[in-house]
């Protein structure tokens, strides 16, 4: 089953195929908060890495936002918010909040649960010539990938990979270039992602895999590229 998550009056979306957990939309960011702890994987700016999580912050920063010192910026906004540093992954996008969307999947094996922001004005090609900077960005393209599973760290690794693939083949679907050289792009210059697993015992199985000839692969890939083509599609609708 997938479900829209899209200008709604709504502010609190609860999903349908993982109980416990929600996506609160707020003035300046999206909270999306589990009921009980998740192993994680991300790219996240706060909590990134292998860590043990149970809510993730998408924040909103205008395309002027200076950058020097994010991670500082994240854990001050927590502390005003009152989220926990410690179990709070937090990340940054330049991309308006009313643009989310939200896919998920039932199965017998895993559930899965996908909230995206994508914009594409840097979009990029990954492998060909163009400049580069040693500095970070907001995000252009967030991912928060929720699997309720048990799944291993190397079925953690390979999920991911099968998102970014998803990724890809939505903006090669849409047309998306590369800003700079023209070419068909494979992401932005400032995506990130969170993965976030439930670890429940209530699936029968513990996945090993994650590539797309598998049943929670393929879920992951039809909910990455549906939200990306969704919010994207939203964006591009918005403007005159």
């Amino acid at each position: 089953m997938t479900t829209p998550f899209l200008n709604g009056d709504n502010n609190t979306y609860k999903s349908v195929v993982w109980p416990g957990l929600t996506l609160t939309r707020h003035e300046r960011h999206l909270l999306l908060q589990s009921s009980t702890p998740m192993d994680s994987l991300s790219s996240s700016i706060h909590g990134g890495g292998m860590s043990k999580i149970d809510r993730i912050a998408n924040i909103y920063v205008d395309r002027f936002y200076e950058c020097s010192h994010p991670e500082k910026d994240v854990e001050k906004l927590f502390q005003e918010w009152d989220y926990p540093l410690e179990s709070t992954a937090g990340l940054l996008t330049a991309v308006r909040l009313e643009y989310t969307s939200v896919l998920e999947e039932n199965g017998e094996d895993a559930s899965v649960f996908c909230c995206t922001t994508a914009g594409v004005s840097n979009g990029a090609r990954a492998g060909s010539e163009r400049t580069t900077f040693p500095v970070y960005q907001p995000g252009t393209i967030n991912i928060m990938l929720m699997i309720d599973a048990r799944m291993t760290q190397a079925a953690m690794v390979n999920a991911v990979i099968t998102a970014v693939e998803a990724k890809a083949a939505a903006l090669a679907d849409l047309g998306i270039r590369d800003a700079e050289n023209g070419l068909i792009a494979t992401g932005t210059t400032t995506d990130a992602i969170v993965l976030g697993v439930s670890q429940s015992f209530s699936y029968p199985i513990e996945h090993r895999y994650c590539g797309t000839a598998t049943d929670l692969g393929a879920a992951i890939g039809r909910v990455v590229y549906g939200t990306v083509k969704e919010s994207l599609g939203a964006a591009r609708v918005s403007q005159p």
